[in-house]
C-alpha cells in the first residue's frame, strides 16, 4: 500500500511537471516552425528558427527593444532595492508612536489598483517632462510596498544588539546599514532581486502609456506591436517571446537557491 502512495504521488509530480513545462516546450518549438505549421497544432521542432529570426528582424528592431529593456531594469532593479531595503530597515530598527500606523497605511495601498492612480501618475510625468524618456519607467517603479515589506520582514532576524554595539563604536547609521545590515541579507536580496526584475522586465501598461516613440519601446511594446498586425505570424512572436523569456529563466536559474532561503528567512 505504501508503494501505491509513493507510485501515485510520483505520478502525480511528473503529471503536474509536464503541464507546467508543456508550454515552454511549445514555445521554443513554435519558434522553430512556420506560422501555418503552429496553426495546425505542430509539437514537433522545424527548421524555420533563423527565417522567422530574420523577419521579425526585418519588422522592427529587437535588439533596440531588448536593450531598452535592459537599460530600464539595470538602473532601476538597483535603486529600487536600495530604497526599499533602507525603508523597511528603518521601518523596523527606528521605533517610534506612529511607526506601525504609517506601515499600516503603506500596506493598505497595495490594494489600490494601478488604473486608479495611472492618470495622476502620468501627469505629474508630463508636468516634469519625462513623458517619452526611460526616466518616466524608472521613476514610476523606485518605490515598492511589497520589497518594503519583504525587507522589513527579513530585517527582524537582525539583532537590536548588533546595531547597539555598532553605534558605541561609532560607526555612522548609514554606515550600519550598509556595513552590519546589509551583508547578513544577501539571500533576501537575492529573492528582491528576482521579483524587482521579473517585474520590471515584463512591465507593459506604464511603459505603453509614457513610451510614445518606436526607438524607446521595450520588449512588451515590441510583443505587442508585432501580434496586432493585420497578418499575425506566429513564428516571428514565438521567436520573440523566447528572447524575451531567457534572461528571466536565466536569472531565476542561477540566482534560485538565494529566492528559496531569502523567502523562506522573510517569512520567519
Amino acid at each position: 500500500m505504501r508503494k501505491i502512495k509513493l507510485l501515485l504521488k510520483h505520478a502525480f509530480l511528473m503529471i503536474s511537471s509536464l503541464i507546467c513545462l508543456f508550454p515552454f516546450y511549445w514555445m521554443v518549438v513554435g519558434a522553430t516552425n512556420l506560422s501555418k505549421d503552429i496553426t495546425k497544432g505542430t509539437l514537433w521542432f522545424g527548421a524555420e528558427f533563423m527565417n522567422n529570426f530574420r523577419a521579425v528582424q526585418e519588422t522592427a528592431d529587437i535588439f533596440q527593444a531588448v536593450l531598452n529593456t535592459a537599460t530600464i531594469t539595470i538602473v532601476q532593479v538597483p535603486l529600487a532595492l536600495l530604497i526599499c531595503s533602507m525603508a523597511g530597515y528603518g521601518f523596523e530598527k527606528y521605533p517610534s508612536k506612529t511607526r506601525n500606523k504609517l506601515f499600516n497605511v503603506f500596506l493598505l495601498t497595495m490594494m489600490i489598483p494601478f488604473a486608479a492612480i495611472m492618470i495622476p501618475l502620468f501627469n505629474f510625468v508630463f508636468d516634469v517632462g519625462l513623458i517619452d524618456t526611460k526616466m518616466s519607467v524608472i521613476v514610476a517603479a523606485l518605490s515598492n510596498t511589497f520589497l518594503i515589506f519583504f525587507f522589513r520582514q527579513s530585517f527582524k532576524a537582525l539583532p537590536n544588539e548588533m546595531i547597539e554595539a555598532a553605534r558605541i563604536d561609532g560607526a555612522s547609521e548609514i554606515g550600519i546599514f550598509f556595513r552590519i545590515a546589509m551583508p547578513p541579507m544577501k539571500s533576501t536580496f537575492a529573492a528582491g532581486f528576482i521579483y524587482a526584475f521579473m517585474k520590471e522586465w515584463n512591465n507593459y501598461l506604464w511603459p505603453l502609456l509614457t513610451l510614445q516613440s518606436s526607438e524607446n519601446r521595450t520588449l512588451t511594446l515590441f510583443l505587442s506591436s508585432i501580434s496586432s498586425a493585420y497578418y499575425v505570424d506566429y513564428g516571428q512572436i514565438l521567436v520573440s517571446v523566447v528572447i524575451a523569456t531567457l534572461p528571466t529563466i536565466l536569472i531565476f536559474m542561477t540566482m534560485q537557491k538565494h529566492f528559496v532561503s531569502g523567502i523562506l528567512g522573510a517569512s520567519k
